[in-house]
């Protein structure tokens, strides 16, 4: 059903044949005319014979001179075109006959009817021959009518070439049928058909869901705006994937986001809570441990436990501290710092309290920024700073870097160093409170989440470097994009 509807066919039915139809019509039409002519020209030749014989017959039947008669007759008998002459008196009797007998008028009345009609033919049948029949009246110089002049023609051979006129009219249409066919068989391929079937196929990959192609603009102007409008649907419909996967990805992110939100605060909620429990009877042991420690001798055991105690101790309040700061929620203290004093500040906390004092630390500022001012929470923006130099120094090999630059709007802050880098496997946690690749009891896991929340407070973001997460041997190198404004 499909390939019977198709174009092709449709063009066939519905203009091919209805032409075929009018040319076949007006072929019989034309070859009827043709006949119709040809019969009249048949019919005036065979009158204008009897016409040329006419006089001198009639003289012969009013002088009673029937060799006159027969002798006008042979000689019209001569011409090719008569089949047969006959000459028959006022009565109806034959006279005189040249050519094939011909059955006599054998009724007067008959005779008399043709007479009195004047000119008249007639088509009949004479021994299983067609012949056409034409009859003349003969009249004496007075107008009286003296006999009746018939001259006849044998039809045989005209509806023989009627005949082969058909039969040639009948093929030459035939085969201008198939003409016409094969034209527009070939015209619709040519001009419609393949680019229809170069449409069709590119619409199939399509319609599987591939994305990034198009349907070819070819052929006819229809065909071409047609591949168009289907390039511009297809454009639309990209779009409109494109936009709601962006949506479902904002979406996945955002809900991402706020169960990490709803993570942090309870972890915050828990952090603070425990800090709050643990502070208040750290701190009166830690001045117990201290008091005991003044009492006894510098070199007694008790002296060296209790040393040892107090360092635990001070361990233990730096990760309550550090708890505290996760925890920590309140407005910014905002107010207008350098930039320059607030790095150097960072990196001289930072070498006074590390114990690596291997590692070099440079700072590299270009002379725009040597006096930017930031409207920023000192206390905060040290705090994370701080923590990133802290780890970028525990991880480095021989030296960290500190640079900054503006980019657009913003502010960037690059802390690098030269150690092993972020394993692939460790990024996605890396800013998970209490994650951490240091080895146990050398990390709490808090330093780069408090460092995120605090830069996130400031309308900015931290991040990973992307190619430093899986280039064993080049380093870490962390972002931080503050906004200028």
């Amino acid at each position: 059903m499909q390939r019977f509807n198709s174009l092709r066919n449709a063009v066939l039915l519905f203009v091919l044949l209805p032409l075929l139809g009018i040319l076949v019509a007006v072929g019989m039409l034309g070859l009827r005319e043709i006949e119709g002519q040809m019969m009249r020209r048949l019919q005036d030749d065979i009158e204008l014979v009897a016409r040329s014989i006419r006089l001198p017959i009639a003289a012969a039947m009013v002088r009673d001179d029937i060799d006159a008669v027969h002798a006008a007759l042979d000689s019209v008998f001569q011409i090719d075109q008569v089949f047969g002459a006959y000459v028959y008196d006022s009565a109806g009797e034959r006279v005189a006959t040249s050519g094939p007998r011909s059955p006599l008028l054998e009724r007067r009345r008959d005779a008399r009817a043709v007479t009195a009609e004047g000119t008249q033919g007639s088509v009949d049948e004479r021994r299983g021959r067609e012949v056409f029949s034409f009859f003349l009246p003969l009249s004496d110089p007075a107008g009286q009518v003296v006999g009746l002049l018939q001259v006849t023609r044998d039809l045989s051979r005209f509806h023989d070439y009627l005949a082969r006129l058909r039969w040639f009219g009948g093929v030459a249409l035939g085969l201008l049928a198939v003409v016409f066919v094969l034209v527009v068989l070939i015209g619709h391929h040519r001009a419609v058909g393949r680019h229809v079937r170069a449409l069709t196929g590119a619409m199939e990959p399509i319609g599987t869901g591939e994305t990034g192609l198009r349907v070819p603009r070819r052929g006819p102007d229809e065909l071409r705006r047609l591949g168009a409008s289907i390039n511009a649907m297809i454009g639309r419909w990209e779009a409109s994937e494109q936009r709601l996967r962006d949506q479902r990805a904002r979406e996945a992110q955002l809900e991402r986001e706020l169960r990490q939100s709803e993570k942090l605060a309870a972890i915050g909620r828990l952090a603070a809570g425990l800090a709050h429990e643990l502070g208040t009877p750290l701190g009166s042991v830690a001045g117990r441990a201290q008091r005991a420690a003044r009492r006894l001798p510098a070199e007694s055991p008790a002296q060296v436990e209790l040393t040892r105690l107090l360092a635990e101790l001070a361990r233990v309040e730096r990760i309550v501290r550090q708890l505290l700061d996760f925890a920590r929620q309140g407005p910014l203290n905002r107010r207008q710092i350098e930039l320059a004093g607030l790095i150097e500040e960072v990196v001289a906390r930072s070498q006074q309290a590390s114990p690596r004092q291997d590692v070099r630390v440079a700072i590299e500022l270009p002379g725009a920024l040597a006096e930017l001012r930031l409207l920023v929470d000192p206390l905060r923006l040290e705090q994370a700073l701080g923590n990133l130099l802290d780890n970028a120094v525990q991880a480095a090999a021989s030296w960290v870097e500190i640079s900054a630059e503006c980019v657009d709007d913003q502010l960037r802050l690059r802390v690098r160093d030269d150690g092993p880098g972020v394993a692939a496997e460790a990024v996605e946690r890396l800013f998970e409170p209490f994650f951490t690749t240091k080895p146990a009891g050398q990390g709490t896991g808090l330093g780069l989440a408090v460092a995120r929340t605090a830069i996130a407070e400031h309308g900015g973001r931290l991040a990973l470097e992307p190619e430093s997460k899986t280039e064993s041997g080049r380093g870490a190198c962390f972002l931080i994009w503050l906004p200028l404004s």
